[in-house]
C-alpha cells in the first residue's frame, strides 16, 4: 500500500484535476494507491467537492476535516498520522509539483536504499516577485537556520514507516517541518524538478507566514539570536569602556558645561536598546517552552471518512 497525503486549502477550482491525476497515479502503482486528503479548515467548498467526489473515485480515499486552519504542516502531520502506509508522500494540492515526483518518491523508497526522498525545486514558473521573494527567504534560511537546506527549498517529501514514527514522535509547537526532515537524519536521498505554473487560484503562502515560518525555525533550529545578542553585548561594553575613557579625559579637561548630561543621556539609550533586545529574545525562548509544556494537540480533526475504492462492476 502506498499512502498519498494531500493538505487541502483553497483548492476549490482544482479538485477536479487533482482527483484525476490521482487516479491516474492509482493506476501506475497497480490500484495499492490510498490518497488521505486533510482539508485544513478551507473556507471555500473544497471539503464538500472533495465528500461528494471520493465515494466514485477508483482508489481508496480518506477525508480528513480540521476544525481549524491550522498550517499545511500541520495537515501533514495528521495525514501521516492516519495514513496506512509503509510509504508515504507529500503531493501540493494545487499540482505546482509534477505527479511524477510523489511516483519517484514511491519507488525510490520501495528499494529499501533510503527512508526518505525529499523534491528539492531546481527551478520555478512563477511570477517574477514570487521568484524573488522565494530566493530570498530560502537563501536566509540557508545561512541562518539549517546550511544543508537545498537552495531552492523543499514543500513535498516521501518517507518510510520508520521515519514517519520517528517524525510523528517531535510533537514540539511552532516548530518546522522542513527542518525536522534535515534534523533527524537517516539516509536522504534528494530529487531535484521544477515546479510548474499555478492552473488554478492564488498562492496562500503570504508574507506574514513566510516571515512566522521563519522566525519558528530560527528559535527552534539555531541559537543565532542569542549570539547575537552576546555580539551586541560585547559590542556595547566595549563601546561603553571607550565612551567612558573619552568622557573622563573631556572632563578633566573641563570641556564639560553640564557635567554627566551627555554620558548619562547616551548611556541610558544605548543600555535601554540592549535589554529590550535582550528582553524579546529572551521572552522568544521562554514563549516556545512554555506553549511546549501544554502538550496540546498540533491539530485537531474535527472529521475522518473513509472511502473505499470503486469497482467497475459497481
Amino acid at each position: 500500500m502506498y499512502s498519498l497525503i494531500v493538505p487541502v486549502y483553497r483548492n476549490e477550482d482544482s479538485i477536479h484535476d487533482l482527483l484525476a491525476t490521482v487516479d491516474r497515479m492509482n493506476t501506475d502503482l497497480g490500484d495499492r494507491l490510498e490518497a488521505v486528503f486533510v482539508v485544513d479548515g478551507s473556507p471555500d467548498k473544497s471539503a464538500d467537492l472533495l465528500a461528494l467526489l471520493l465515494p466514485e473515485q477508483r482508489f481508496a480515499a480518506r477525508l480528513v476535516l480540521l476544525s481549524r486552519n491550522f498550517g499545511s504542516f500541520a495537515a501533514i502531520r495528521v495525514g501521516l498520522e492516519q495514513a496506512a502506509g509503509p510509504y508515504f508522500a507529500v503531493m501540493a494540492a494545487d499540482l505546482q509539483e509534477p505527479p511524477d515526483l510523489a511516483l519517484g518518491f514511491f519507488r525510490t523508497l520501495e528499494q529499501g536504499e533510503y527512508d526518505v526522498v525529499v523534491g528539492t525545486r531546481e527551478g520555478r514558473a512563477d511570477p517574477l516577485g514570487s521568484r524573488l521573494s522565494a530566493n530570498l527567504f530560502w537563501g536566509a534560511y540557508r545561512r541562518f537556520v539549517m546550511p544543508g537546506m537545498p537552495r531552492g527549498g523543499v514543500d513535498i517529501f516521501g518517507c518510510n514507516t520508520a521515519f514517519r514514527d520517528t517524525l510523528l514522535a517531535c510533537e514540539e509547537a511552532n516548530t518546522s517541518l522542513v527542518a525536522l526532515l534535515y534534523w533527524l537524519g537517516f539516509r536522504r536521498k534528494q530529487v531535484a524538478y521544477t515546479r510548474r505554473p499555478r492552473a488554478h487560484g492564488s498562492s496562500g503562502w503570504t508574507l506574514k507566514k513566510k516571515v512566522t515560518y521563519f522566525l519558528d525555525s530560527v528559535f527552534s533550529f539555531t541559537d543565532l539570536p542569542v549570539r547575537v545578542l552576546m555580539t551586541f553585548g560585547a559590542i556595547g561594553l566595549a563601546v561603553s569602556v571607550v565612551f567612558g575613557l573619552v568622557v573622563l579625559a573631556a572632563r578633566l579637561a573641563g570641556l564639560f558645561d553640564v557635567p554627566g548630561y551627555a554620558a548619562t543621556i547616551l548611556v541610558v539609550l544605548f543600555f535601554g536598546g540592549i535589554n529590550a533586545l535582550g528582553l524579546g529574545v529572551v521572552g522568544s525562548y521562554a514563549w516556545r517552552g512554555y506553549e511546549n509544556t501544554k502538550r496540546r494537540p498540533l491539530a485537531v480533526a474535527m472529521r475522518s471518512l473513509s472511502y473505499s475504492p470503486r469497482r467497475e462492476d459497481g
